[in-house]
């Protein structure tokens, strides 16, 4: 069975939706999805949807591009943090992809952000759902000036939906870190991401939707869903030369070793 470490179930474009795509996930023998927040306006949305369904978990934190809105404080993330079925601290990180005219040194509030966000994990004792866009080398400055990859740091988490080099893969695995692979790495012009996939340890990466963005082949372009996850596992099944089902079965342990869960078995004959 799979689990789909990332994906947005709360967006309108799956909420509506969502026993549909329960039963979709147990169709495909997607065991488990992390329901993951993006603002602090969204979660208790976020953390119902998880509260409802004993497949599903949620995370707590706001997206680096996310402006206008509530800011988080590390005190509100933990206290947020301890309402049920929460395991995790995100997503979080820095995406200067967007600067709108302003300068790298402008964007001191997402650093700042991101700095109460580990904070947080370290107190909880959360892992960190680590998202980075265009700035992979402030992303590990800020973690390892944190203490992250030091011993009894109590930082650790996933760079989620990994698109970085190789250089930045072998940085995050030496601070103790995850990597998780979407949809992403289906995609034509994504050999050297395959590299990166074919390097990863095995006991170190997850697979994930991003959903409702990022389908995989043969659905890009699509409406992404927790179902399709299945699709990533086979590219990495592929790139590694082993079997789907040992790409699943590693991929659950690490989910539940990382977020210290156990993942439901699959009911037989419907959805959870």
């Amino acid at each position: 069975m799979f689990v789909d470490s990332h994906c947005h179930l709360s967006f309108p474009e799956l909420h509506g939706r969502l026993p549909q795509i329960l039963a979709e996930m147990h169709e495909a023998r997607v065991a488990a999805a992390l329901c993951i927040c993006t603002t602090l306006e969204e979660f208790p949305t976020v953390q119902a949807l998880a509260a409802a369904h004993p497949n599903l978990w949620a995370s707590v934190g706001v997206h680096p591009d996310t402006e206008g809105l509530a800011e988080p404080s590390e005190d509100e993330l933990c206290r947020l943090a301890a309402q049920p079925k929460v395991i995790a601290i995100g997503e979080t990180g820095l995406d200067y992809f967007r600067l709108n005219g302003r300068s790298i040194a402008d964007m001191q509030w997402q650093r700042d952000r991101f700095r109460a966000h580990i904070r947080a994990a370290r107190r909880t004792g959360l892992p960190l759902v680590i998202h980075t866009r265009s700035a992979s080398d402030d992303t590990l400055a800020v973690l390892k000036e944190e203490g992250a990859g030091t011993e009894g740091s109590g930082i650790g988490g996933v760079f989620h939906c990994f698109t970085e080099t190789m250089d930045v893969a072998r940085a995050a695995l030496d601070l103790g870190f995850h990597i998780s692979f979407s949809g992403i790495v289906s995609f034509r012009n994504a050999a050297d991401l395959r590299e990166v996939a074919r390097f990863v340890p095995l006991d170190r990466c997850l697979i994930e939707t991003d959903s409702p963005y990022l389908a995989p082949v043969p659905y890009r372009g699509k409406t992404n869903s927790p179902a399709y996850v299945p699709h990533v596992a086979t590219v990495l099944a592929a790139e590694r030369g082993v079997g789907v089902d040992e790409i699943a079965q590693a991929t659950t342990r690490n989910f539940e070793r990382l977020f210290q869960v156990t993942v439901p078995a699959l009911a037989a004959g419907g959805a959870p």
